[in-house]
């Protein structure tokens, strides 16, 4: 309390209240230390940081020449441009909050104080530097990067396949469903929670302005919100419209919302068909040691389920099934039926996986997603397939819940997609 009396002092008459409305976004006088070293030093976070840094120091000179060239190079961001209309106006006058312009809607300023709030957040409250997220347990030979979306954070974070190991190497802010996460039902308007890969990439030139640089459309529902009953179709990662640089944290229809530049900068880490995509409502984070003990444990139960398929005892194998298990439009006991029936024709099994990845999903219920290219050969068959499992905790121990191909899905339009002949036309490419 003292430093703020202290910079309120210093300000001056129309000053002190710019410094209270700085104050009326979450800002300290003087700011945690946020390492600007792990953020583009260029970019619209950092240089809205300078900004309201300078305020609360009750430097408003400098404030209002960082906040001129803030708004010269993102000229299509309204917060930017409210920011140093509130500047200007308090060479003039006192104002009596963040965006105190006469007519202005209260929505409207809501919008661009969650925006602000949203990204000077992600700067003051970096991931920390000796923990990665649980959910990237191992990487395939084909992922480069995985995606991790922190819904409640409004940030994309972005992690590169280092030798095995995630390391964050980019962060975008971003606009997620406006009535917030854990999608259950087409029009409910929320961002979809679990693990997903990106499925085609979408240019903006063949797209409504809506989507700006273009998109690319993610597997939303997946085999287990289908397995849960979940709807809905078309969650896209995508950009914003030309005249727009960016929208509030909760203004889509449950697509993930980039400005153009940051999506176009994501385009270069994506591969299509392989990158994955986690979206949590909050990160969960663990230690590099942690995660690799808890991926060992984990594929000891899956050699377990190998082996026992390789040795012809039915009864073992099966055992790595869970209670509640589907696939292919059985349950667990018509699953049984047809493999004792399989089995009694084979006189020996073999099967090898390769190329493995091994993704935890976010929320309360323990669930494993492993996709792994799987070599099945046998006395009567011969096969290779590209395989998913989901493994649930059932009795103390993992188990299967789902397995199937690993199948791309079909493309599908955002509910906010115009609909008609563009729609038809783009849906056809």
């Amino acid at each position: 309390m003292q430093g703020w009396r202290r910079v309120l002092a210093n300000a001056g008459g129309a000053g002190r209240a710019l410094v209270v409305a700085v104050c009326m976004l979450g800002m300290p006088a003087a700011f945690a230390a946020a390492s600007l070293a792990q953020a583009n030093a260029d970019g619209a976070e950092a240089r809205l940081e300078r900004v309201l840094q300078d305020i609360a120091d009750a430097k408003l000179p400098a404030a209002l020449a960082e906040a001129d060239r803030l708004a010269a190079r993102y000229p299509t961001w309204r917060l930017a441009h409210l920011v140093r209309g509130d500047l200007l106006r308090a060479r003039a006058a006192p104002i009596s909050g963040f965006g105190d312009a006469a007519g202005a809607r209260s929505s409207r300023m809501a919008d661009l104080r969650d925006e602000a709030l949203a990204r000077l957040r992600a700067l003051r409250e970096r991931p920390p530097e000796d923990r990665i997220p649980r959910y990237l347990l191992q990487f395939d030979r084909m992922q480069g990067s995985a995606i991790v979306v922190d819904a409640g954070r409004s940030r994309v974070y972005v992690y590169e396949n280092a030798d095995g190991t995630p390391r964050l190497v980019q962060d975008f802010y971003s606009t997620l469903g406006r009535n917030g996460v854990d999608k259950l039902r087409e029009g409910d308007r929320k961002t979809p929670l679990g693990v997903y890969h990106v499925t085609t990439m979408l240019p903006g030139r063949k797209l409504p302005d809506l989507y700006g640089w273009g998109a690319f459309p993610i597997s939303y529902p997946n085999e287990w919100d289908r397995m849960a009953g979940r709807t809905g179709y078309g969650i896209w990662l995508h950009g914003v419209p030309s005249d727009t640089y960016a929208r509030a944290p909760r203004a889509s229809d449950g697509c993930i919302a980039l400005a153009n530049a940051d999506i176009a900068e994501l385009a270069k880490r994506v591969q299509v068909g392989v990158t994955p995509v986690i979206i949590a409502d909050r990160i969960e984070w663990t230690t590099p040691q942690a995660s690799r003990e808890e991926r060992a444990a984990f594929l000891r139960e899956l050699e377990a389920w190998r082996h026992d398929w390789e040795s012809l005892d039915t009864e073992r194998y099966l055992a790595h099934y869970a209670r509640s298990f589907r696939s292919d439009g059985m349950d667990r006991a018509a699953w049984s039926g047809k493999k004792r029936r399989v089995n009694k024709a084979k006189r020996w099994i073999k099967v090898s996986l390769d190329n493995m990845s091994l993704l935890r999903s976010p929320g309360k219920q323990a669930l494993m997603v492993v996709s792994f290219d799987q070599d099945y050969r046998s006395s009567n068959l011969a096969e290779r397939m590209r395989k998913r499992q989901y493994w649930i905790q059932e009795g103390g121990r993992w188990r299967i819940a789902h397995e199937g191909s690993a199948d791309g899905a079909p493309l599908a339009l955002p509910e906010s997609y115009p609909r008609g002949r563009a729609a038809s036309n783009t849906a056809a490419r």
